[in-house]
């Protein structure tokens, strides 16, 4: 099963940690960041990631991050 997240915050370091912190468990990034801005909220990054994991019947009570 391949299971996905989409990550969202704010462009900067926390950010890219939390994405880098992904990677370093073994998610994948699927296609490019994202990104959109408000002259009120400023400039907000989105990425999505994917991860393969062992078959096992999908459970949408589980936290992704269990897999």
């Amino acid at each position: 099963m391949i299971i996905y997240r989409f990550l969202t915050g704010d462009d900067d370091a926390k950010f890219c940690h939390k994405v880098t912190k992904a990677l370093s468990e073994g998610w994948q990034l699927q296609g490019d960041p994202q990104y959109t801005g408000s002259p009120i909220s400023g400039l907000r990054c989105g990425q999505a990631v994917t991860k393969k994991v062992e078959d096992q019947p999908y459970d949408k009570d589980k936290k992704l991050s269990e897999y």
